[in-house]
């Protein structure tokens, strides 16, 4: 099988050629940065040391101590001497009571303390006068129930008298007010013929043509028993069955061929055929069109492993 041109794989009528054509190939990884890093012998630690009993495990040559060449103090002989110094500070002697605690023998007992029974605490009951009833107070008659508003007889000074308060009193004495001033009236009111008026009534209903008479309603006869159809109405169920017209007579419809059409073809005698349309080809990348960075000899120290682009 042949291989497909250049226009039917990337859609170019040639295929340009490549400028690294026969260079050696060398691979992303390697990093031509500092190539004796790479050679020959290089830099050989010792090793870790494991950390053990012995020194070797420690930087120093030697175990240095925290309290190397300190004074020692004995810590019970300094508290002899603190108590001793503290003892001088005494006037006298220590002071030591006579006898031991006392303690009480019961709820209520003085036994033990200082002061001794108290009298004002004592169970003993006191002296006391000859009980004398008290004699009787002024009887008087027992007071009148009620608050005093809105109760007769009940206050110091003699009652109110009654006054009657209706309770349409306002609209008794609006009525009075309206046919005291109807009787001052003189006649009907001043009207004038000149007065504008609106152009439309405010009562759209309004008419001052006497209304004519009453047109007599039409009679309407009830129906006593509904109307019923003589049979249910039929459904179709593919068929002819519930339609008004029978079915239609089969019209003849013979098969006529239709005209072919002359195949159009080139002065060799072949068929033409259309091209394939337009093809793909290839597209720079959005990274590669805004950074285009080269790695070099002069800017390798400068350009960093992230910016590159080979």
């Amino acid at each position: 099988m042949p291989d497909k041109t250049d226009l039917e794989r990337i859609g170019l009528f040639s295929e340009l050629g490549y400028v690294s054509i026969g260079d050696r190939y060398v691979p992303a990884k390697l990093d031509t940065f500092n190539d004796n890093a790479h050679k020959n012998k290089q830099m050989l630690p010792g090793g870790s040391k494991q950390r053990s009993g012995l020194q070797a495990g420690y930087f120093d040559p030697q175990f240095n101590r925290i309290f190397e060449k300190e004074a020692y103090s004995n810590p019970v002989q300094l508290r002899r001497q603190f108590r001793i110094q503290e003892a001088k500070k005494n006037v006298g002697k220590a002071f030591l009571p006579s006898n031991g605690d006392k303690k009480p023998s019961g709820l209520g007992s003085y036994y033990g303390t200082l002061s001794g029974p108290i009298p004002a605490f004592s169970a003993q009951l006191k002296a006391r006068s000859p009980h004398v009833p008290q004699k009787r107070n002024i009887f008087t008659s027992p007071p009148k129930e009620g608050t005093g508003y809105g109760y007769p007889n009940v206050t110091i000074g003699k009652p109110y008298p009654y006054s009657p308060d209706s309770y349409d009193r306002a609209q008794d004495l609006a009525k009075q007010a309206f046919s005291i001033h109807r009787k001052r009236l003189m006649g009907n009111p001043f009207r004038i013929n000149l007065y504008p008026r609106e152009y439309f009534e405010n009562n759209p209903y309004r008419s001052d043509r006497p209304l004519p008479p009453p047109k007599r309603g039409e009679i309407s006869t009830k129906i006593t028993r509904p109307f019923k159809p003589s049979s249910p109405a039929k459904k179709d169920g593919g068929m002819k069955a519930g339609t008004f017209d029978p079915y239609p007579t089969h019209s003849a419809d013979p098969y006529v061929a239709r005209r072919s059409h002359p195949v159009t073809t080139n002065k060799e005698g072949k068929i033409f055929h259309p091209g394939q349309g337009a093809r793909s080809r290839p597209v720079r990348s959005i990274l590669e069109a805004n950074v285009v960075k080269k790695k070099q000899k002069k800017n390798t120290k400068t350009l960093s492993i992230h910016q590159t682009s080979y």
